[in-house]
């Protein structure tokens, strides 16, 4: 007869199918779910489809790698830093199972008619024989995940003797039937994950290695040989892996392929995964426009964390940084909007001081930084972003301040005019700008055309930009200048403060002026 692979039964027909006797006339046999996995993906990449959905910057590297695990048929133990996608992986395994498979009906551990392995299994096609009852599972339902906590018990990962079922069916504690199977036994047959596994005490991991080694279930006396169809998926931390726990060696030497996960390694990435994740209605997609500008802003942001001084590299920057600020810097136009009653608006460069909540709850500080504190850690992390985008829109200041330290320019820097030198040189005069964080636009964009030579750089660097992208890009050159110390800035509860540099430092309140100056810096 011929063994069909679940799919290629028509859910009608799985419909009909409701004893062990019509399972057996359909042709079916049963199958490994690592062999099912393995048929699975071959006839994924057979047809080109993507194995992972929705999981970006991992098409060269990690992706490779669990489909060459899963070909192998291998456990797999994904290493790496939070919000890296591990368990979203682990996940979405599911879709290489089949669709539907049979079972027999009211089993805990999900038994293969054709080859049961439980005593009630065996007792049930003993007693009805083919015409056993057959349950049908979908895919959905053979996943099993726990996340591992010094508090988990091997009663709940492997089982315990039931009182209630013992007296309720009048056995003795000695007897197979009165077992409580835990969360692995319960996944016969699927994909258990396990997170943060160094976390788990020993113990729980020596019981973990005899079901992946021997196929023992050992609970409290009782030795069953329970041949267990399992993939097992463990997720690790390398700061748990090596400080807080340990995998013990024989679960180590177990788990076949280790595969080591990372952030995304480019800007583009970054802004995919940020685009995909973040949940943003249909509301504010008609109110608020976000530029190109501002989504990368808000993604270097994170790149500068994961370098930053201030922040523990060993517990990392998840992902969830970018997605919960983008979310964070649409609300904050959003509510700027409503208050000044308007239909439309656009994130501003001054709305990014909406994202600090985003960063303060999300990175780790080390010791400088709690020194530092979490809000000024997270304001500097905003600036350094500011200041890294800078030069991808405009002329590095930095140049043009080496060029005037030289002493003697040549004539070809002689000749090159400063471009910065018209905004600067108004601020030189005496002039500040207030931008208050509920402006309006339209009265933001009149005073940002009072400082000369703003518009006219815009205007130069970028002259297809229309009005509301220009004004944004008028905006980012102000904080842009002042990431550099060209200007100043000042950042109140409720507007920022642009001046010139030289004026704010003599005005220090009572600060040492090296000390404000490095402030600037």
């Amino acid at each position: 007869m011929k063994a069909y692979r679940l799919p290629d039964l028509p859910a009608m027909n799985i419909k009909k199918i409701k004893t062990l006797g019509e399972l057996k006339d359909s042709g079916y046999q049963p199958r490994s779910i690592k062999e099912e996995i393995r048929q699975n993906l071959i006839a994924k990449l057979k047809k080109g489809d993507a194995t992972f959905s929705g999981i970006v910057g991992y098409e060269d590297t990690v992706i490779p790698d669990v489909e060459r695990a899963l070909l192998s048929k291998h456990n797999i133990l994904f290493l790496g830093l939070r919000g890296q996608a591990k368990t979203r992986m682990a996940r979405q395994m599911v879709e290489l199972l089949d669709e539907y498979i049979p079972c027999v009906a009211g089993s805990d551990i999900n038994d293969d008619p054709i080859s049961p392995v439980s005593r009630f299994a065996e007792e049930e096609i003993a007693t009805h024989g083919d015409e056993t009852p057959i349950h049908w599972i979908h895919r959905s339902e053979r996943y099993g995940e726990k996340l591992a906590t010094p508090d988990v018990s091997v009663a709940d990962l492997i089982g315990d003797i039931d009182p209630i079922k013992a007296a309720n069916l009048k056995l003795s504690f000695a007897d197979e039937r009165v077992l409580h199977y835990g969360i692995i036994p319960r996944s016969n047959r699927g994909i258990f994950v396990i997170n943060e596994l160094p976390d788990l005490q020993a113990r729980i991991q020596v019981a973990l290695f005899n079901i992946l080694e021997e196929g023992d279930v050992q609970i409290r006396g009782f030795k069953l040989r329970l041949p267990l169809d399992i993939l097992f998926v463990f997720t690790a931390n390398p700061e748990d892996y090596t400080n807080r726990g340990s995998i013990v060696t024989p679960l180590k030497d177990r788990i076949e392929s280790q595969i080591l996960t990372h952030y995304p390694k480019s800007l583009e990435n970054a802004l995919e995964i940020t685009e995909q994740e973040a949940v943003i209605s249909e509301e504010q997609k008609g109110k608020v426009n976000v530029s190109d500008l501002v989504k990368r802003l808000i993604e270097q942001v994170a790149f500068e964390a994961r370098s930053s001084e201030f922040v523990d590299k060993k517990s990392g920057v998840s992902a969830r940084l970018t997605i919960s600020a983008f979310e964070n810097a649409v609300s904050a136009a959003e509510r700027r909007a409503i208050i000044n009653n308007e239909k439309q608006t656009q994130v501003w460069i001054g709305d990014l001081a909406g994202i600090i909540p985003s960063i303060t709850g999300k990175v780790e500080l080390v010791y400088e930084g709690e020194q530092e504190g979490p809000y000024q850690v997270a304001m500097n992390l905003v600036e350094k972003a500011i200041r890294s985008q800078f030069v991808q829109y405009f002329p590095n200041p930095d140049t043009l301040k080496k060029r005037r330290n030289t002493g003697k320019p040549s004539q070809q820097e002689k000749e090159e005019e400063n471009p910065y030198k018209p905004i600067t040189s108004w601020f030189d005069k005496g002039n500040s700008l207030n931008l208050s964080f509920n402006t309006a636009d339209k009265d933001k964009i009149l005073q940002l055309y009072k400082v000369d030579g703003l518009q006219p750089l815009v205007k130069k660097y970028f002259p297809k930009a229309n009005e509301e992208q220009a004004a944004l890009l008028m905006e980012f050159v102000l904080h842009g200048l002042a990431s550099y110390s060209l200007i100043s800035k000042k950042i109140f509860e409720s507007k920022i403060e642009f001046k010139d540099l030289i004026g704010s430092m003599m005005n220090l309140g009572g600060k040492d002026f090296e000390e404000e100056f490095d402030e600037e810096a």
